[in-house]
């Protein structure tokens, strides 16, 4: 295996590369003998002969039936390299963005889909967020991080990392929100505080407000988007075959 540079090492004891650009992004993770990282069932690309796959229910039984409400797989996958170094590559379902983020004993709540993969000592648990984060577009739960080591996180489009002053507001919309520190307070409103017509003409409808201190991980795409623009060239149920995409390439 090529050597990762110094400058792409996080200072954690887990090493990675992120490679394949913004677009397509993979994390090209370099194991120590007998070291482990834990990933998101299906994120692996290709790895070593040396590197043993294990899969188990994350946090036992509970934490499997939480992952299920967060619309997550039930198992993790365990990476081992068994008796030398040895090379794992994770990548996520959608085109985008990785982020290593190093936890460093704080709290990070993660929008359900976008925790890849992670160091074996981190605690990953399940936070209901209420009806606050449905609205937010997250969805009634959240996936909270802690403890010490690098958490991988994905996106769709790219990952911009936003530090907050202490006092300071910050307002998000709703679909591109990806992270942030958990003792961060925060608040879902209208997009314009003159009213409903005007946050729904402006297309943001809903926002979420955060104040500092803290970090908020951002993605510059969202799927609820690229899926609205998608919409008008498929066919709807009551045309025929003709139109939609097809119209595309006439």
């Amino acid at each position: 295996m090529e050597p990762i540079p110094p400058n792409a090492v996080l200072p954690s004891a887990l090493r990675y590369q992120l490679v394949g650009g913004n677009a397509f992004a993979c994390a090209r993770v370099e194991l120590a003998p007998e070291q482990s990282i834990l990933a998101e069932a299906g994120a692996m690309v290709g790895m070593s002969g040396n590197v043993e796959l294990d899969a188990s229910m994350a946090g036992g039984v509970m934490g499997a039936l939480k992952r299920v409400l967060t619309r997550e797989t039930v198992f993790v996958s365990r990476f081992t390299a068994r008796g030398g170094p040895g090379e794992v590559l994770l990548a996520p379902a959608v085109p985008g963005d990785v982020a290593g983020v190093e936890v460093g004993g704080r709290e990070l709540l993660v929008q359900s889909s976008s925790w890849l993969a992670g160091e074996p000592d981190l605690r990953i648990d399940t936070e209901f967020a209420g009806f606050r984060g449905l609205f937010a577009g997250e969805g009634l739960f959240f996936i909270r991080l802690s403890g010490r080591g690098v958490a991988l996180l994905s996106s769709y489009g790219a990952i911009l990392k936003r530090p907050i002053p202490a006092g300071v507001r910050y307002v998000v919309d709703t679909g591109h929100l990806v992270a942030f520190d958990a003792a961060m307070p925060y608040q879902v409103r209208r997009a314009s505080r003159r009213g409903w017509f005007r946050s729904l003409a402006s297309g943001e409808a809903l926002v979420v407000e955060f104040e500092g201190p803290g970090e908020i991980f951002l993605q510059t795409r969202n799927l609820p988007a690229l899926a609205g623009a998608l919409f008008p060239l498929f066919p709807s149920q009551q045309e025929g075959a003709g139109g939609g995409l097809g119209a595309l390439f006439e």
